[in-house]
């Protein structure tokens, strides 16, 4: 129940992240523990996992809506983006017969509003968070 929680907490935590957050409430949780609880979770459908390309995975409660995501290339903020067209799987197109989509997963790459902000002030980056190219 800790790691659900931490999970609902923090929309697009990776591991480390709800390690921490599960670590507060219970000290001697260890590693291996949260990433099992975080793929049961997952392949029961209480949790969705998300891995842009080039990122870690992270983790979110939304699930069962088909949502897409916009990624900040600069800091790697993940913001949910409701579906675009119509009902899931939202997109539609030539696919091979016999073939059913259940699911569409969209990601919109660019920069956020604050680091675009930050870039056009040409200001630093403060605290380099996003490792794009680490994996878990």
């Amino acid at each position: 129940m800790a790691v659900l929680n931490a999970v609902y907490h923090n929309p697009h935590a990776d591991t480390d992240h709800l390690l921490n957050q599960v670590r507060d409430e219970l000290p001697s949780v260890s590693r291996q523990a949260v990433y099992d609880v975080l793929a049961a979770l997952t392949h029961a459908g209480l949790i969705r996992r998300i891995q842009p390309a080039g990122t870690y995975a992270r983790y979110e409660a939304r699930v069962g809506d088909n949502h897409h995501h916009a990624v900040c290339r600069v800091c790697g903020s993940i913001t949910d983006i409701d579906c675009v067209i119509g009902e899931a799987p939202c997109l539609s197109g030539s696919l091979p017969d016999a073939f059913t989509v259940d699911e569409a997963e969209v990601i919109y790459w660019g920069v956020c509003a604050q680091c675009s902000v930050r870039i056009d002030a040409g200001l630093p980056d403060e605290d380099p968070v996003f490792q794009p190219h680490r994996k878990e």
